[in-house]
């Protein structure tokens, strides 16, 4: 690499130029250029069966904070496409009234002016070539914060279980007070385990209507 004076003085241009000429090329350099190197990886590494969402929140795993759009946007601009075609819906675990309903505190509200006061739980399945993956977020209704998840090739209540302990890890006793979790009308959420965790800890359980998320 030159020195700066030798290359000032052969391109016969002022410090200041160069200066100014270098801040602009900074300016133009690509931001999201390590993000794409992870987008490239996470989708390499689970042989592209993963979509922008659940790329997004390997993403949020490992700290990197960017929107499931610009996500989507990225793996478009580097050709990154899905091998399989997937399909996605909410499961539902309701299997009757099994034991009695809690209230519906939030009522479709789902919106907290500071963290930790609302959070919301169900479970999703995705259908790749030949398997289905049921994965279980919660979500902090202050930001959307992913606050803990689980991801399991079944639906069984060790999956909510894990996910719960997952999230509970991130609060203090007093914060397990002024907190309502919402869920669907599912048996996940209706057994012993689920309620007397919850109860145990002065954590308000709300449960959405029949015919609800």
């Amino acid at each position: 690499m030159l020195p700066l004076e030798l290359l000032i003085k052969t391109l016969q241009i002022k410090r200041s130029s160069y200066y100014y000429a270098k801040k602009a090329l900074q300016k133009k350099t690509d931001k999201y250029a390590h993000i794409r190197g992870c987008i490239h990886k996470i989708a390499e590494e689970n042989f592209f069966t993963y979509d922008s969402p659940r790329i997004w929140l390997v993403l949020r795993t490992k700290g990197i904070k960017v929107s499931e759009k610009v996500v989507r946007r990225l793996m478009k601009e580097e050709l990154i496409e899905i091998r399989y075609a997937r399909r996605k819906r909410r499961y539902s675990s309701y299997i009757g009234e099994i034991t009695p309903a809690c209230s519906n505190i939030v009522n479709n509200n789902f919106h907290a002016n500071s963290p930790n006061k609302i959070w919301l739980t169900d479970i999703t399945e995705f259908s790749a070539k030949e398997s289905k993956l049921y994965l279980s977020p919660m979500i902090d209704c202050f930001d959307g914060k992913v606050v803990s998840y689980a991801l399991s090739n079944h639906p069984y209540q060790c999956l909510e279980d894990e996910m719960l302990e997952g999230s509970l890890s991130t609060l203090d006793t007093t914060e397990c007070k002024s907190l309502a979790i919402h869920t669907d009308r599912g048996n996940h959420y209706r057994g012993g385990r689920w309620i007397e965790r919850l109860e145990g800890l002065g954590i308000t359980r709300s449960m959405s209507r029949k015919g609800n998320s």
